[in-house]
């Protein structure tokens, strides 16, 4: 959003950023849509609570912050992301720097606008484009129909939504970003739930893996059948 006379983008109210300190594993998130869809309403929704309308077109804008995750503070980042999405015979042409966001980010969310059916259709290719990046289908990824308040305008059924969810093994949700800050927060929420999940299990099996396997103990029976067996042919 922009102040009349002010040229560079505005926002209400600071984000704050994660704090120096010792390197800690950090959960990253990335939101990719189309055009208009509400992506970086969605985050400033969730960082500081507040609705704004209006913002100037996307260039990518990374925010960090430390968020209250099951009684911890958890830094995490969210990666906002153009809209520059051309969608041809189901097929998504992806920037570079997208692709590389793609790479990036740990969780994802899919957001359409409910208004929008040309944002529908990106998302598809848009999961397609995640899981040829993340080919374990543990990655999270939630698919989010924004701008439910606008039902006079209406071109996404719901149905549509969650059969598509349904097709690709995803969550899905509508939400008003401007009338529902809890349910903003919700899906950030539990984005972060599952990829804060999904560190500790990877933890949990390289530390597995890093432990030599303790040998085996002999058999004092065997043994001791040989050493009578040695003994024998020795007397012999």
């Amino acid at each position: 959003m922009r102040l009349p006379g002010m040229s560079q983008p505005f926002l209400l109210a600071p984000i704050a950023e994660c704090p120096p300190g010792p390197p800690v594993a950090q959960v990253r998130l990335a939101v990719l849509g189309a055009r208009g869809v509400g992506k970086s309403a969605m985050i400033v929704r969730f960082l500081t609570k507040r609705f704004i309308g209006d913002y100037e077109p996307n260039t990518g804008n990374l925010y960090s912050r430390l968020v209250h995750l099951e009684g911890d503070h958890v830094p995490v980042q969210i990666q906002d992301t153009p809209g520059c999405i051309q969608v041809q015979e189901d097929c998504v042409q992806v920037l570079d720097s997208l692709s590389r966001c793609v790479k990036w980010a740990e969780g994802f969310l899919l957001v359409y606008s409910i208004t929008d059916y040309s944002s529908y259709q990106s998302i598809r290719p848009l999961h397609q484009h995640i899981r040829k990046v993340h080919p374990d289908a543990r990655t999270p990824v939630i698919i989010v129909g924004n701008k439910a308040d606008l039902l006079h305008a209406r071109q996404v059924q719901a149905k549509e939504g969650l059969q598509l969810a349904n097709e690709l093994g995803s969550l899905f949700l509508e939400i008003s970003t401007s009338d529902d800050s809890q349910g903003v927060c919700d899906v950030f929420q539990y984005l972060c739930k599952e990829v804060s999940k999904l560190q500790h299990a990877g933890s949990t099996d390289r530390r597995r893996s890093s432990i030599i396997p303790r040998p085996k103990s002999p058999n004092m029976q065997d043994l001791k059948r040989r050493f009578k067996q040695a003994l024998s042919s020795k007397v012999k």
